[in-house]
């Protein structure tokens, strides 16, 4: 994935290191300025804005996604979550795909597991999983995204469930 940010710079991490490496960097980063901020200012305030931050950043990277995938269908968005899953990262489960949807089960979620790992599983929720739904509005504002369930709060999986529109055949 491939696009440009607001200043300027091609955004080309996900494709060179994958989308976990990526995740497991910035949280590196960001638990401890995030724990840092909530002591001064108060964890459910700081944690407020990261979610409101998170989304936009999240629908700024759907746009991008649309443009370097070269459509903003469930063919192009399925292609896409190559770089969600590279090293393993996620074990799918296909369900349905095509006429406008795109149903999956995540069976395993290494993100989840790296979050774990740092000690932070509630902030794996707000970091990655908080993402998706913003994720998918900037790739096409039309879609619809539903999930009931993740890994990342307990569950056994993750049930993912998009609908795109469908265009007419002329």
């Amino acid at each position: 994935m491939m696009s440009e940010t607001d200043d300027g710079l091609v955004d080309d991490l996900n494709a060179r290191i994958g989308v976990l490496t990526r995740r497991e960097v910035e949280a590196r980063l960001l638990v401890p300025l995030i724990e840092a901020l909530g002591e001064e200012f108060g964890r459910e305030r700081v944690l407020g804005v990261v979610k409101r931050g998170g989304g936009g950043i999240a629908r700024e990277q759907g746009a991008g996604l649309a443009e370097a995938m070269g459509g903003e269908d469930e063919v192009a968005f399925a292609d896409s979550l190559a770089y969600w899953t590279r090293d393993d990262a996620l074990e799918l489960e296909m369900l349905k795909q095509g006429e406008g949807d795109l149903h999956f089960n995540v069976r395993r979620c290494r993100y989840a597991e790296m979050y774990r790992a740092l000690g932070v599983p509630e902030l794996g929720a707000l970091l990655s999983c908080n993402r998706d739904g913003a994720l998918v509005e900037g790739f096409n504002g039309e879609a619809v995204f539903e999930r009931t369930q993740t890994i990342m709060e307990g569950a056994d999986f993750c049930d993912f469930r998009y609908r795109f529109p469908v265009k007419d055949a002329d």
